[in-house]
């Protein structure tokens, strides 16, 4: 496919060159190589994009992915809730092919060869790489879990934690249930992907029995001493808006599961629902420990956050929920975003010979719907640290919503198809 017309690169290259400035001084038109992106969700469809802008070209990028295409775990919560479907939260990766030629493959990566810059693929053969760029987001500890090992158990005890088939299993699961009937739900210790995302799907399914099955409750079970993120706000949605439908549990870890009988396994109690959802401890997604680059707890990836360059391993990059969280950083589909372009801003300066920019700038907004229209959203802005050589919160920067309120609700959706354009056309 043909890049881009330079035409119409020059009416984004105004906002682009505003973003380079965030992330460093891309090499640009300097920069050339082939780059492999393995994932291409909120990080790697970022950078995919963003190697060929900045450097008009002269890189070339291709990108494997094994969905024909890209389906958003932001939002996702309100097809579960029932006010969205999953055509509200598709998009294509033509955009990606035919206005910047990235070189998109359907397929799997199954090992990478750092000491070759090959990796292999599912399909069969192999592919060489100047550099690789890993976004593989999480894979689940099922090992956690004995009830949960097997495939029949795991399409029974949904997750829906990766926005696809299991998003729309879990609605039907809802649609089916009774009423009077209980639906709980299970949040692993932090860190884990979203971190508001549990309490969102709460509410959300929460309005839907309001509306539909006013007999039924919700029950969180979180493993965490208290909700992990905009608290206040999510607490007096609850006790305004689902007031003897919602119940919060703290400490309330799920050690096991018996999926026969959807009954969740506590340390000192057992928990029965008609609809159990269970979402696992995370790990980095399963390439990146194939890959043989250096782990954090046997789950996290190590990087240096000036290029999201293994520590270990020169010329793998790595992005987005796969690696060691920065200190207050979150696990979001906005920040493997930001990773995304950091990441491309570094790759063109170390493939034109230069140094990656010593003070990168990252950011993140997340919203949360409490029903269909009113939102609440936390903010933050991320500088790197030499001194501790990690990124850090910047003093009195971000915040959260003054209260929930339909305003944000449209800027919500505003949001994503911003980013989605931003990653994708």
């Amino acid at each position: 496919m043909m890049l881009m017309k330079r035409r119409d690169f020059l009416k984004v290259g105004a906002a682009a060159g505003a973003m380079a400035s965030l992330y460093g001084c891309a090499g640009g038109g300097k920069a050339s190589g082939h780059v492999v992106v393995v994932g291409g969700g909120y990080g790697g469809a970022t950078i995919a994009k963003y190697l060929r802008m900045w450097s008009e070209g002269g890189v070339q990028v291709t990108l494997i992915e094994r969905n024909p295409s890209f389906i958003s775990c932001p939002i996702s919560n309100l097809v579960i809730g029932g006010t969205k479907t999953m055509e509200d939260i598709t998009v294509s990766y033509d955009g990606l092919k035919s206005k910047w030629g990235v070189r998109v493959v359907q397929d799997d990566v199954v090992a990478v060869d750092a000491a070759k810059k090959t990796i292999s693929l599912k399909a069969g053969g192999s592919m060489s790489y100047d550099r690789l760029v890993l976004s593989p987001a999480v894979d689940f500890m099922w090992d956690e879990f004995h009830g949960l090992k097997s495939a029949d158990a795991q399409s029974k005890i949904l997750h829906a934690w990766k926005a696809g088939p299991q998003t729309v299993a879990l609605r039907k699961q809802l649609e089916s249930m009774k009423d009077g009937g209980t639906y709980a739900i299970s949040i692993p210790k932090a860190p884990y992907r979203c971190p508001p995302g549990p309490y969102e799907r709460a509410c959300l399914v929460a309005n839907y029995f309001k509306q539909s099955k006013p007999k039924s409750k919700v029950i969180i079970l979180d493993a965490n001493e208290d909700v992990m993120s905009k608290k206040g706000l999510f607490t007096k949605a609850w006790a305004d808006l689902y007031k003897g439908i919602i119940e919060y549990r703290n400490n309330s870890e799920v050690k096991d599961v018996e999926a026969d009988t959807n009954t969740a396994v506590l340390e000192f109690d057992k928990f029965k629902a008609d609809v159990l959802n269970i979402i696992p401890p995370h790990r980095a997604g399963d390439i990146a420990a194939k890959s043989g680059i250096k782990m954090i707890n046997n789950r996290w990836v190590d990087i240096n956050w000036l290029s999201m360059e293994s520590t270990s391993t020169p010329g793998i990059h790595v992005l987005g929920d796969a690696v060691f969280p920065a200190p207050t950083m979150p696990k979001s589909g906005h920040m493997a975003n930001q990773h995304g372009k950091l990441a491309a801003a570094a790759i063109l300066n170390q493939l034109a010979g230069l140094e990656p920019n010593p003070e990168p700038v990252v950011m993140n907004t997340c919203y949360s719907f409490v029903d269909a229209k009113n939102v609440i959203h936390v903010s933050s802005i991320h500088q790197y640290d030499a001194a501790t050589k990690t990124v850090q919160p910047v003093k009195g920067a971000g915040g959260v919503s003054a209260a929930r309120n339909e305003l944000e609700g449209k800027v919500a959706m505003g949001w994503a198809k911003n980013i989605w354009a931003d990653m994708l056309t």
